[in-house]
């Protein structure tokens, strides 16, 4: 197993990619303090601790780093899996939507990296997941890619300052992915079937990725096998980022 006795936290573990990392993880033979918004995990394990909570809360970071240290001692792997999907046209976003959207998606993970760095161990790993969109832009998406781009950009910067503890910190950028939120959407279209075919479209691989292949790309960077490797993106998007 590539994860046998990690201690390993994941952010985001309740639903769509989370929720597949948690599961590869898991059959990995990885440790793991999983968190949340909602009040209980659906799929965990007896083994699996659970802290539900709000990651724009300093006090309750502060306390999942607490629960961390009380649990492992150390963190050899983190996941930052969060985030919070926003669609809008710029001039019609407010101010009060517009931190929400950092907070969510960028300060949020600020703050995990700010109370987990000082638990990790040498030779631990950072993975963050960001989006396409954190890559290139899209109308509508401008705040949301403004996040995700800054998410990019602050695992990056932390890869340079952590490499003298030889702490790893690589970024993967989902496209288009099928999970129960997208199916949902896509099925309550009028012609969910048109519908699929137009968003597939835009993917050179013509299809949506799956929750298990994103999890994929992050247990690769959590893993040995990346273990010269930090401060790398990898799209995981079906070559959507190659135009």
């Amino acid at each position: 197993m590539r994860l046998e006795n990690v201690k390993t936290v994941i952010t985001g573990a309740t639903s769509g990619i989370g929720q597949a990392v948690t599961s590869s993880f898991r059959k990995e033979g990885a440790r793991l303090l999983l968190t949340g918004r909602r009040p209980t995990l659906g799929n965990q394990d007896p083994e699996d601790a659970y802290l539900s909570g709000d990651l724009n809360d300093d006090s309750f970071v502060r306390t999942l780093a607490a629960k961390a240290a009380q649990d492992f001692g150390t963190v050899d792997a983190l996941v930052i899996g969060h985030g919070r999907q926003f669609d809008a046209p710029l001039v019609d976003t407010s101010l009060a939507e517009a931190r929400e959207v950092l907070d969510s998606n960028l300060l949020s993970a600020f703050l995990v990296m700010k109370y987990f760095i000082p638990l990790m161990s040498r030779s631990g790993s950072i993975v963050c997941i960001s989006s396409r969109f954190g890559l290139v832009g899209m109308p509508d998406q401008t705040l949301y890619s403004a996040a995700k781009g800054g998410l990019i950009m602050l695992a990056r910067g932390a890869a340079i300052e952590l490499a003298g503890r030889n702490i790893r910190v690589n970024v993967v950028a989902p496209g288009l992915t099928a999970t129960d939120i997208i199916e949902a959407s896509i099925e309550n279209r009028p012609d969910p079937e048109a519908y699929r075919r137009l968003r597939e479209s835009s993917i050179p691989l013509r299809r949506l990725a799956t929750p298990d292949e994103v999890a994929d790309a992050v247990l690769f960077f959590a893993s040995g096998n990346a273990g010269y490797i930090t401060g790398a993106v990898l799209p995981v998007d079906g070559g959507y980022t190659a135009f």
